[in-house]
């Protein structure tokens, strides 16, 4: 099925040099990206092309478009045998080479590389040390860096370039698109339909009525907002998130945290942290899911239970989580350890007249603190510090639309923190 592009697709790609795509959501970037990347091996022989995204999932869906791109194209141009693709790689015929790489935390495992040119995926999440790991490699070759993402708040690298500050990236043709323009104007065509032209109308009237102006702006319009702040800074994510997977300790408490997805694209996410003792926690595992039934995220908790043996378990007793939260009430073996942990609920002042934060706010504010006090070690994983970078905040109200892993996290630390009865999860 042959995709029918926008003017705006069409420009991009045939624009040559620098370039940034600044969107609202769900726009179709990673196509256009896979494309331009697809277009220009194909044009271009003998040289070699970085395609970089935060996470192992973003940069395997981008290789899988590239690669499906350049075979629709001229199935004859990818070598085959020895030279066959890879995860990572891809080898033309014409003697180009495409790597798609997470990047992690400092970009130590690309500085190998002399490129002719850089894509950046979901690029207002990459850290700054990654830019400054990545851009020489571009130095001898006076290649071009394309750069793809939504905004995430007004900071980094991406924000940056995209508002050409202290004009110190000229080179840049600059590029913006909104989902409301998608929406209201992409040509209805076999791979746009009337029906999903009128399901995305719809879609972005119940978002615009959900979330803030500041929020819906920069998700869906392509704007950013001074307003808007990551929560948790990049050094404190660098602290806190050096653990390698481990096996559990005997006679160590284990605590778990829920979050659950819808059916869809969402994730449910099961976070596993143990006391190390001292007040000190580290986390064991992170497992998620996707597309998965209630009873599948049910029969995920006794699996693990069994497993562990936990002390608590926190769920988000919301939406799909309060069938399970009601699971798990009739099951003997974890029906006195689960609690119901609510973003919506608010904590009343002693005279019960004044409320103070909603339970979100608290529950996140106790990780942060742990983490900022060296006293919670996560894993050392992409997904998890992509959650990290995504959560949001805009007068004092946290938000993301990715931050399900993290939504586990705080669940799990909760629990955890309260049952030691620790000052902590009341500051």
């Amino acid at each position: 099925m042959l995709l029918k592009l926008d003017q705006w697709q069409k420009e991009f790609i045939e624009t040559e040099g620098d370039k940034i795509l600044y969107t609202g959501r769900q726009v179709g970037k990673s196509r256009i990206c896979a494309m331009d990347c697809g277009e220009y091996a194909l044009t271009h022989p003998k040289v070699t092309i970085l395609m970089i995204a935060p996470t192992e999932r973003q940069a395997f869906e981008l290789f899988d478009k590239t690669l499906n791109f350049i075979l629709d194209q001229n199935i004859k141009a990818v070598c085959k045998g020895k030279n066959k693709p890879t995860q990572t790689k891809i080898r033309l015929t014409n003697g180009t080479i495409i790597w798609c790489l997470p990047v992690g935390m400092s970009g130590i495992g690309v500085r190998f590389l002399t490129i002719n040119r850089l894509y950046g995926e979901e690029a207002s999440r990459i850290p700054e040390k990654i830019w400054d790991a990545v851009t020489p490699m571009l130095f001898t070759t006076h290649g071009a860096t394309i750069l793809l993402s939504t905004y995430n708040g007004a900071q980094g690298r991406f924000y940056d370039v995209s508002i050409n500050k202290n004009h110190a990236y000229d080179s840049f043709k600059r590029f913006t698109v909104s989902s409301e323009w998608v929406a209201e104007n992409r040509e209805v065509c076999e791979t746009w339909t009337q029906e999903q032209k009128d399901g995305a109308i719809e879609y972005l009237k119940r978002e615009k009525a959900r979330m803030s102006s500041s929020q819906y702006a920069q998700e869906y319009l392509a704007i950013p907002s001074e307003n808007i702040r990551r929560f948790f800074p990049e050094w404190i994510i660098e602290k806190a998130c050096i653990l390698k997977r481990r096996a559990s300790v005997e006679g160590k408490k284990k605590y778990l945290g829920c979050d659950f997805g819808r059916m869809g694209e969402d994730l449910s996410t099961f976070e596993i942290i143990e006391n190390i003792g001292q007040d000190n926690f580290e986390q064991i595992e992170n497992i998620t899911t996707q597309k998965t039934l209630l009873t599948d995220s049910y029969d995920k908790i006794l699996e693990l239970e069994k497993a562990y043996t936990f002390s608590d378990i926190g769920l988000d007793s919301t939406g799909i989580g309060a069938g399970i939260y009601d699971f798990c009430l009739k099951e003997s073996s974890v029906k006195h350890k689960v609690h119901a942990l609510e973003n919506a609920k608010k904590f009343i002042d002693a005279d019960e007249k004044h409320s103070r934060k909603l339970m979100k706010e608290e529950m996140y504010s106790v990780m942060k603190s742990l983490m900022e006090k060296g006293k919670l070690k996560l894993l050392d994983d992409l997904d998890i510090q992509d959650s990290l970078r995504s959560i949001q905040f805009e007068n004092n109200l946290i938000f993301s639309e990715r931050g399900h892993i993290v939504e586990g996290l705080v669940r799990s630390t909760w629990v955890c923190t309260k049952d030691q009865s620790l000052d902590l999860w009341i500051a």
